[in-house]
């Protein structure tokens, strides 16, 4: 361990009909597909140089040869059960193998850069959680110094309740936190905007 930061991402091995369903059923699979990819390149852009540790979580297998570098990411395969359990068993390794400030993100989020990611690690050298709310009510980024397993349980995944009801939790547990900027992912054909196709080189 290089040092005592760590960031996971979470991502979607990129197979045909499997990435993006939402946004699949108004521009169909491939093009889906192709948006995933440039969300992945972006994401990679973002965080390939931060100094900070980095794991890829991969939603069925590992690739060695795909577009994350072996010698910038390490590679895992997500833990079973459904997101909150997931990311759960993430952070709870993550501080087994001594890790002090952990933060994750997906790979849905244009919007997102690499000082973004650098403000919510050091956020938390003053707060125990830092959130960063989507545009849509979920979360783009969640970062804390030690498991609060409650921000993952008994929540509506996939809607417009994850955000209000994780930050319900946090002000409930009396934690000291941070906000991030809100920021869009990209779920809907409604969320390819201007901005993102200027982001990933393609016209509106």
């Amino acid at each position: 361990m290089s040092n005592k930061n760590l960031l996971m991402l979470f991502v979607r091995n990129p197979e045909l009909g499997k990435v993006k369903t939402r946004l699949a059923a108004s521009v169909g699979p491939e093009e889906a597909l192709a948006i995933y990819m440039h969300l992945l390149q972006h994401t990679k852009q973002v965080t390939e140089n931060l100094p900070v540790d980095k794991v890829v979580y991969y939603s069925n297998e590992i690739d060695q040869h795909d577009l994350w570098p072996n010698d910038k990411y390490k590679k895992q395969v997500q833990p079973a059960g459904d997101l909150g359990e997931k990311m759960e068993v993430s952070f709870r390794d993550a501080f087994a193998r001594g890790y002090t400030s952990v933060v994750i993100i997906g790979s849905d989020c244009h919007q997102l850069t690499p000082d973004i990611i650098e403000k919510a690690f050091d956020e938390l050298k003053t707060h125990e959680v830092v959130i960063g709310p989507a545009l849509d009510g979920g979360y783009y980024l969640l970062g804390m110094n030690h498991l609060h397993a409650e921000l993952f349980q008994n929540k509506r995944w996939s809607t417009e309740h994850v955000f209000p009801d994780t930050l319900y939790d946090i002000e409930r547990l009396h934690l000291s936190h941070k906000v991030l900027a809100e920021l869009s992912d990209i779920d809907h054909i409604e969320d390819l905007d201007e901005d993102f196709w200027e982001r990933v080189g393609g016209e509106a």
